[in-house]
C-alpha cells in the first residue's frame, strides 16, 4: 500500500468513526508511522491540526443534524463527543457563531467544513535539493522545554522559546560548548508522545555541561537533509510543506520515529541567501 492510499485511509477511518471513538493508535497503524508522525506531517499538509480538523468536521455534521432532524440539541452533543451541552454549545459557536438552538430559524448562515481527501498533483518545476546520509551517532547540548502540539500551540511557542533564548543570553551561553563546527546551532524536536515532544535550542558538542542544560543523544541511522534558502522562518515553513506534499508521496522512504532536525548556518537570517536544511529520519518502504 502506497503513501497517498495510507493518507486516504485514515481519512476514511476519520470520517467513519466522527460520532464515535477516533483511537489515535488506530490512526497509526493505518498511516504506517507514530502519532506524533502522523499529527505533525497533517499540520503541514492541512494548514490544521489533526484535532482541530476533527472537531470541524463532527460540528459540520453536527449543524447539519439540526437543519435536517428533530432530534434534541443534548443527544446531538452526546452523539459527536460532548459529555454536556454547554460544552456542545461553547464549541459550537466557536464554529459556527451561533448557538444550536438558533440554527433552525429561518435564514440562519452555519458554516461547513467539507473531509478532506489527498491526491497527487502536478506542481512546477522548482526542484528540491536533499541528500540521504547514514550518520553516526552524535550528542547535542542546550536548552530543552516539554511543548504541547495540541491546538497548534507548538506552532507559537517554539518561536517564543527562540525569542527568549536569543535574548536572555542563553544563545551565547550553549555556543560556548561547541566543539562540532558542522552542528552549529539546531533546532530539534524529540521523545514525542501522543499530545506533546521536547524541543531543544542546541548545538553539537562533547563537553560537560552545567544543570541548565540539557543533553540529546541522536542514534545512529538514515536521514534524509532537505536544503533551503530564503529568509526564516518562510524558507523552512515552505520546504517543511513541500516535503510532506511532494517529496515522501512519491519517494521510496518512510518517515520514521527519531529526532527532527532544522540545522542553521551562522548568517543574517533575514536574507533571501540565508541557507538551512531539514533532517528526516527516514527507511525504505516495503
Amino acid at each position: 500500500m502506497d503513501w497517498l492510499e495510507r493518507m486516504n485511509g485514515v481519512m476514511d477511518y476519520i470520517e467513519n468513526n466522527l460520532d464515535g471513538n477516533i483511537e489515535m493508535d488506530e490512526i497509526a497503524k493505518r498511516a504506517n508511522c507514530s502519532n506524533f508522525n502522523f499529527q505533525r506531517m497533517f499540520s503541514f499538509i492541512a494548514d490544521i491540526s489533526l484535532a482541530d480538523y476533527i472537531r470541524k468536521r463532527r460540528l459540520s455534521l453536527a449543524a447539519m443534524e439540526l437543519l435536517s432532524t428533530d432530534a434534541k440539541v443534548i443527544d446531538i452533543a452526546g452523539k459527536y463527543g460532548y459529555e454536556s451541552p454547554i460544552s456542545f454549545a461553547r464549541a459550537f459557536n466557536a464554529v459556527h457563531g451561533l448557538n444550536p438552538s438558533e440554527v433552525r430559524k429561518p435564514g440562519v448562515k452555519i458554516k461547513s467544513y467539507p473531509r478532506i481527501s489527498f491526491e497527487i498533483t502536478i506542481k512546477g518545476v522548482e526542484a528540491m535539493n536533499y541528500r540521504i546520509e547514514e550518520l553516526n551517532e552524535f550528542r547535542f547540548v542546550g536548552y530543552k522545554e516539554r511543548v504541547s502540539n495540541e491546538n497548534g500551540e507548538n506552532f507559537k511557542r517554539i518561536p517564543q522559546f527562540w525569542d527568549e533564548v536569543s535574548t536572555d543570553g542563553r544563545c551565547e551561553k550553549m555556543m560556548q560548548y561547541n566543539d562540532n563546527k558542522k552542528m552549529y546551532c539546531m533546532g530539534i524536536c524529540a521523545n514525542a508522545d501522543e499530545n506533546s515532544f521536547d524541543y531543544y535550542i542546541a548545538t553539537g558538542s562533547s563537553k560537560e555541561i552545567p544543570e541548565d542544560m540539557a543533553e540529546l543523544i541522536v542514534p545512529a541511522g538514515n536521514y534524509v537533509i532537505f536544503e533551503c534558502v530564503g529568509k526564516l522562518p518562510e524558507s523552512q515553513q515552505t520546504m517543511w510543506k513541500r516535503v510532506f506534499t511532494e517529496w515522501f508521496p512519491k519517494s521510496a522512504y518512510d518517515l520514521i520515529d527519531g529526532p527532527q532536525i532544522e540545522w542553521y548556518s551562522d548568517g543574517d537570517t533575514t536574507s533571501d541567501e540565508y541557507y538551512s536544511e531539514i533532517w528526516l529520519p527516514v527507511k525504505i518502504n516495503k
